[in-house]
């Protein structure tokens, strides 16, 4: 057990992230501007197409203040945002926003004057940069090369504080994890407030040969009171399933060139830390860190960058939110936080997760090159790490393996854009190290065969070799008698390299009122994507769903959804894993709110009797599991949110192989104390009893306050703790009747920009566990990074 919470301490100086379990990041702290699922797409309708909003050059020195006294200001271009585009149809904007627009050849110059009836009303914040997506903002979408696959977007509150991100039309995704360099300032008013921002053409890819460039923009305000309305100088038609393919032109930028855009980041690191192991002694082990690293961003052409990093550091990352691990037989999946991974790693995504950069542990050196030539796009990466880790999949258990060895990682991703509506691409990953490797190839294609039709693809092939005795690190005496064995142990007994193969077909279909999606994913039983998120092998699934919505523009309510689908899986030899089938029923309203009541009937099977053998059928047994859910989120005023989702049914007690009654909540409630204080507090429980006769209870909780000083520096203190009952008697095996385990990290940060910073800190972790009577620390450190910036 120790070992196991010893493992998740990934992120973090001296071990710690997060030493208990919690609940995902809540829908408002991502970018809120497009998700999928609760956002129209489409292209502007009703309008003419191909009317370009001129973007003037107008020279001059210029302050960004929020004040606009400047000359230049007379002369920019103007536009409205007239529309409301969510939560309502395109209905008009119940406040005026105006908003002006030039460029002087080096800097994007935009300012947004937004009127309030009630300024007072007003949500905003100080928070760290990415930290405002539920505030009042203002902000711009740019798609640079106008090809409706990538949009940058900066948003800014009233208060000045920035957010920025990258929108993936490709994967449906977006990433506030890409940070550029700009500037900002808010200033709230008698009528409002008003927003300035100078965004350096120098941070956006770009054509630059082009005169005259036409780019894709949409210019967009929240404004969150009892709806959170999304105000836009567009329409939107909710039958149109691209949100990218709908933005305005903008024209102009005739001048626009690119400097040499380098940036080169010393970075140093002191530290000094103290490990033990409860368990064998009392006595400390002194850690002393003295450690110089160097990134550099290259920006080589307006289309091409590059990134390099040599001895990082990422003791400022903050820890893991974690999560429950108990009575569960797959690997669980973190968020990579590491800025070096995050940063451009939508370049790499495709439908599988064949690059997931946390199986990449301590790196000596990094580098990445990305870019997009035409209609060609590719991204490159190579680091290296000290430790070997990956994920064994199965089809009714994951592990992860773990060889002591130094390993090469690699990949290269290619997207060749035929059309608007076609592309089509190739992924290769590469893990080598002693006795082992693992390399990855595979191709892919996304066609929009009309607005409301995408059609994705997928097959990819694998070349593995397992070190000839990893198979023991899974099986007890050496795997002498059959039931020492287990599934991990036989899919990692290979005396030689193997091959496998894996395909996935995505088919869905979305329009205003209703939408269906049909799915079949395929992993044969020797398929592995060591350097992805894969847990599943000899596993077939196929899934068939949708859904219908009913909207309202003129009450409390303003979006009634019905979803729900139904899917079943097989091994490769056709034998039944599970069968599925749920529905849910969904209300969005007032307060900012979501309600949402679920129902899940499935049929699955538990672990093998014999666990020598991969057979299943014979070999297991097939439980029915009914379970209903509820979750329920709102924002009832700017100082306060909260969520909380409840499960309670059926639930495999896997340890024992029988069925059982489990309860299951996650909630959370932020409260922001003033402008400057936020405290978030996470609490996860889990209970599952067994003939009615408790099994485990799991109580997990996190507690994270910061104070915002400005937007460039915070203080941050974040506590985590578990405490997890087990009863023995209830157990078929001896197990420990209590783990407890706790983390605490105090940082202080400071930050110029997103690469000119200067962070501080202490963190200290312990456990208990038999036979400690009491919690007791195993780790403590006191850490300092700092880094600047020389922008070329």
């Amino acid at each position: 057990m120790y070992q196991r919470i010893a493992a998740a301490l990934l992120l973090g100086w001296g071990g710690f992230a997060s030493a208990v379990a919690g609940v995902d990041e809540p829908e408002q702290t991502t970018p809120p501007t497009e998700q999928k699922q609760e956002t129209p797409s489409s292209k502007p309708f009703g309008m003419n197409e191909d009317t370009a909003t001129f973007i003037p050059f107008i020279e001059g020195d210029m302050r960004v203040d929020g004040t606009l006294d400047e000359s230049q200001w007379l002369k920019a271009n103007r536009l409205s945002l007239g529309f409301v585009t969510r939560p309502f149809e395109n209905t008009a904007a119940p406040v005026k926003t105006d908003v002006l627009i030039f460029e002087d050849g080096d800097n994007l110059h935009i300012a947004f004057i937004a009127s309030d009836p009630d300024p007072a009303a007003i949500s905003a914040f100080y928070r760290d940069r990415d930290r405002i997506w539920s505030d009042d903002l203002v902000g711009v979408k740019l798609d640079t090369f106008n090809n409706e696959r990538l949009a940058y977007q900066f948003f800014v509150n009233p208060l000045g504080v920035q957010a920025d991100a990258i929108e993936n039309e490709m994967t449906g995704n977006e990433s506030d994890s890409w940070n550029a360099i700009w500037e900002s300032a808010g200033k709230i008013t008698d009528t409002g407030y008003v927003v300035e921002m100078a965004i350096p053409l120098r941070t956006l890819n770009f054509k630059e040969g082009e005169r005259s460039k036409t780019w894709g923009a949409e210019f967009v305000r929240f404004y969150p009171r009892e709806d959170r309305l999304r105000l836009s100088n567009l329409p939107l038609d909710r039958n149109n399933a691209c949100m990218l393919c709908q933005m305005g032109d903008v024209e102009g930028f005739e001048s626009a060139t690119q400097s040499n855009n380098l940036a080169i980041v010393p970075t140093i690191v002191l530290g000094k830390g103290k490990s033990r192991d409860p368990f064998e002694t009392r006595e400390w082990d002194d850690t002393e860190a003295k450690e110089l690293g160097l990134d550099i961003k290259w920006g080589i052409t307006p289309q091409v960058s590059l990134q390099a990093t040599l001895n990082p550091d990422f003791s400022q990352v903050e820890a893991d939110v974690a999560q429950v691990s108990i009575n569960n037989t797959f690997s669980l999946y973190f968020d990579e936080r590491r800025p070096f991974f995050v940063e451009n790693a939508g370049y790499f995504s495709t439908n599988q997760t064949l690059v997931y950069t946390r199986n990449i542990a301590t790196p000596d050196y990094g580098a990445k090159l990305t870019g997009q030539l035409g209609d060609h796009t590719f991204g490159a990466f190579v680091a290296d790490d000290q430790v070997t880790r990956f994920i064994v999949p199965g089809n009714l258990s994951s592990s992860v393996a773990e060889i002591n060895s130094e390993t090469v990682n690699a990949a290269f991703r290619y997207r060749y854009d035929v059309s608007n509506d076609l592309s089509i691409g190739m992924v290769s990953t590469l893990r080598d190290a002693d006795e082992y490797h693992n390399y990855v190839s595979g191709v892919d294609a996304k066609y929009r065969i009309t607005p409301q039709d995408t059609l994705r693809a997928q097959y990819v092939i694998s070349d593995t070799q397992y070190p000839f005795t990893l198979y023991q690190d899974f099986c007890d005496n050496d795997c002498i008698s059959s039931e020492d064995s287990s599934e991990t142990a036989i899919r990692t007994r290979h005396d030689e390299a193997f091959t496998g193969s894996s395909w996935r077909v995505n088919y869905i279909h979305e329009e205003r009122d209703w939408f269906v999606r049909a799915d079949h994913y395929a992993n044969d039983s020797d398929f592995r994507a060591d350097l992805g998120f894969e847990t599943k092998a000899d596993f077939h699934k196929s899934v068939f769903g949708g859904g219908y919505m009913w909207w309202n523009d003129k009450s409390w309510w303003n979006r009634i959804r019905i979803n729900g689908d139904w899917d079943i899986s097989h091994n490769d030899n056709g034998e039944l894993l599970e069968r599925e089938l749920e529905a849910y029923i969904s209300i969005r309203g007032t307060m900012q709110s979501f309600v949402e009541l679920g129902h899940v009937k499935r049929e699955r099977v538990g672990l093998r009797f014999d666990p020598s053998v991969l057979m299943v059928d014979g070999n297991t047994s097939l439980f029915e599991e009914s379970s209903t859910s509820f979750y329920v989120e709102s924002r009832p005023s700017p100082f306060v949110f909260f969520n909380t989702f409840v499960r309670s049914g059926d639930q495999i007690d896997f340890a024992n192989n029988r069925l059982g009654e489990q309860l299951y909540t996650e909630s959370q409630l932020d409260m922001n104390l003033g402008k400057h204080t936020q405290v978030r507090l996470r609490h996860t429980y889990s209970d599952l009893d067994v003939e009615d006769v408790q099994l485990f209870t799991a109580r997990l909780s996190d507690i994270r306050v910061t104070y915002q000083f400005d937007p460039r520096q915070f203080v941050r203190l974040i506590a985590a703790y578990t405490n997890i009952h087990r009863n023995p008697d209830n157990y078929d095996a001896e197990v420990e009747p209590l783990t407890r385990s706790f983390g605490l990290q105090l940082l202080y940060s400071y930050k110029v920009n997103p690469l000119t910073k200067f962070f501080v800190g202490v963190a200290s972790s312990g456990i208990q566990e038999a036979p400690l009577q009491e919690l007791t620390e195993s780790e403590k450190s006191v850490f300092m990074k700092l880094s600047y910036a020389w922008l070329q």
